[in-house]
Formats: C-alpha cells, sequence, structure tokens
C-alpha cells in the first residue's frame, strides 16, 4: 500500500481515532481493512489470488478507490475463484470492460485472467499457493528494528519481494512488478507494517507468531 502523508499528520505517522485508540495515521480512511486485514497472515488460495489481483489493479491508483470498490470486483470476477476466471472468454472481457463498477483497465483485466490459470499451474507447482507465496516471508533479521514512518518514506519494495516478483514474472504473471509484491507481502501479512506504537501491531505479531506456516 502506498502511503501518503501530508503536512497536517503527525510526524508520527500515528493518529489517535473516535474509540481513543493509537493507530496508523490512514485508519480513519479504511478503519475495517485497518483494523481487521492488513496485516494479518493470510493462507486462503481464494482470498490469495483476490490479493493479487486487487494489488495488481491498485498499481498507479489509489487503494482506498480500488478496496471501495472491492465487492463490485468480487461479483464481475465470480469471487476471484481462479478456477472460474482461468476460463473467462472475449465475451467475459466484453462484460467487464462494459463495468462501470470496476476499473475497466484492458490490459490489468487480461491480466486478472492470465494469472488466474497462473494460479492453476501454481497450485499444481507448489501444492497450494500459499505454500508458494509464504516462501518468501523474510527471515526476522531481515526485517527493521522499529516499523517507524521513516521505514514508510523509504521503503517501498524490499529484496523478498524483488525476488517474489521475478519468480511470478518467469512464471508468467503480469502486473507484478517488486513495489506491487511488496503491498501483497503487506496484504498477506508476510510482513507486519503497521507503525510502532498502532494499536493493531501487537495483534498482527501475535497472529503471525501462532500461525502454521504453509508449505
Amino acid at each position: 500500500m502506498k502511503h501518503e502523508k501530508n503536512d497536517a499528520q503527525h510526524e508520527t505517522g500515528l493518529i489517535v481515532d473516535a474509540q481513543g485508540r493509537t493507530c496508523c495515521y490512514w485508519q480513519p480512511q479504511m478503519s475495517d481493512y485497518h483494523d481487521d486485514e492488513w496485516g494479518r497472515p493470510v493462507t486462503d488460495d481464494r482470498l490469495i489470488f483476490e490479493k493479487v489481483c486487487l494489488e495488481g489493479f491498485h498499481s498507479g491508483m489509489s487503494w482506498q478507490m480500488i478496496y471501495n470498490k472491492r465487492e463490485n470486483f468480487r461479483r464481475a470476477f465470480a469471487g476471484f475463484d481462479f478456477e472460474i476466471v482461468a476460463g473467462f472468454n472475449e465475451g467475459d472481457i466484453a462484460r467487464l470492460m462494459a463495468d462501470k463498477s470496476i476499473v475497466r483497465n484492458r490490459a490489468k483485466i487480461l491480466a486478472t485472467i492470465n494469472n488466474a490459470q497462473r494460479a492453476i499451474e501454481m497450485v499444481a507447482e507448489a501444492g497450494s499457493l500459499a505454500a508458494w507465496f509464504w516462501q518468501f516471508e523474510p527471515k526476522p533479521e531481515a526485517r527493521p528494528q522499529t516499523v517507524d514512518i521513516h521505514y514508510w518514506q523509504g521503503n517501498n519494495t524490499s529484496p523478498e519481494a524483488e525476488a517474489m516478483s521475478k519468480a511470478l514474472k518467469k512464471r508468467g504473471w503480469r502486473w507484478v512488478g517488486p513495489v506491487t509484491t511488496y503491498a501483497l507481502m503487506q496484504a498477506l501479512g508476510l510482513v507486519n507494517d503497521h507503525l510502532q506504537g498502532c494499536c493493531v501491531r501487537a495483534i498482527c505479531e501475535a497472529e503471525r507468531g501462532r500461525l502454521k506456516r504453509p508449505g
């Protein structure tokens, strides 16, 4: 996710929400996503595919806009069931290009169908999407000691995200550049980038600590 902080926001990147909790500054714009999803570990293949696709649509656009259209995307892309999306044809492409409730970018629509086909191949290769994507989780020593606003401002990718991007492209996936794959790592909980001091950070760490890694 891209984090753009305006001058009126505190230099720490933290705010106090309506409930009196300390949170990342973008929490008021997407409170449910911040509190209940971002940074939480994801191992469900359908949801992993959904997040790959939405991060692809997010490329060059506002994440808040994509998030607000998420239910429309789910309806348009058969709940992101990649077995179904892999079979989309020219009629489906025409339907999607006419659907004003989603982002009508032909290249990204075609990439979503292509990536569904590649997802089927990946399951055959690795056993599950979860097993494949979680192999790129950074080692603890590769992570910063403190995730603060300065870390956010200076790091929109990582060596692990670059390796994931390269491996996906080698397998024929599209719209999976290293900035997009780092945003995906954040969304899947491979990294916990809630700011130090955010009330959700410890919750995400606890969930990551209990997680049995797929593989």
